[in-house]
């Protein structure tokens, strides 16, 4: 029998950078939560440190989610596990969107950060063949075209995804790729620059296993969390009504 190669160590810091985005991101959908059951003032969420919070936490998704294609695929595309990975964050974005039909009335989730994610996956096929100068520059275009015009011509739904519109659509998350391409092409250019593919793995600690675990599994724990949670308002207005 062939034994398969032991698969090459984690990079913990990596983990530990999802593990507090994970962390992050429920402390916001908790709070939403709040609000949205009248235990905090309904307008909490509009507030600054809540938008730009919200900002923080999706840029820095998308800025490891490029760390992370770099350091699987930066000494040569694993094509298996490229397009199993690419199959699991599309399959969540689909997801997403059919669940939003019924949950996010008015705001159904057409491209939001999972949608994005699975598109920088592919533009990142190109991204890793350029000097990371060039994929650096590219980012900064992509942000700073955040601030450019807007042109009516890309209001039909069917070009949600370029960001461009001149009216923006009304969606529960809205992550379109100008300007939430930019931390992801940010993320593989930094990467490259830095050969994280060729930094040091090493087998984590009891205690860093099990810390890291939310960041191993980030894709599951954001399509459950939020569901987990309002089941449990749920739960709660019932056992005390």
């Amino acid at each position: 029998m062939i034994e398969r190669p032991a698969a090459p160590p984690r990079l913990i810091a990596l983990d530990l950078a999802r593990t507090l985005a994970i962390v992050c991101m429920v402390v916001f959908h908790f709070t939403f939560d709040l609000a949205l059951f009248g235990f905090i003032p309904p307008d909490t969420m509009v507030q600054p440190f809540w938008y730009y919070f919200a900002r923080m936490i999706a840029g820095t998704f998308l800025f490891l989610s490029g760390v992370s294609l770099w350091l699987a695929h930066g000494q040569g595309i694993q094509w298996p596990a490229f397009w199993i990975r690419f199959a699991k964050v599309a399959g969540g974005a689909a997801l997403v969107t059919t669940a939003s039909i019924w949950f996010v009335p008015g705001g159904t989730i057409l491209f939001g950060i999972l949608h994005a994610i699975a598109v920088t996956s592919l533009l990142s096929l190109i991204a890793m063949r350029l000097p990371w100068p060039v994929t650096l520059a590219i980012a900064t275009a992509i942000f700073a075209a955040a601030w450019g015009p807007r042109f009516p011509a890309f209001d039909p739904l069917w070009l949600v995804w370029t960001g461009l519109a001149e009216t923006r659509p009304m969606m529960g998350d809205y992550t379109p790729l100008v300007p939430w391409a930019a931390p992801a092409l940010a993320g593989i250019a930094v990467a490259m620059a830095l050969r994280i593919d060729l930094w040091p793995g090493r087998p984590p600690t009891r205690a860093l296993h099990w810390l890291t675990f939310p960041g191993r599994h980030s894709l599951i724990i954001y399509l459950v969390h939020q569901p987990i949670l309002i089941g449990l308002f749920n739960l709660y207005f019932l056992a005390t009504t």
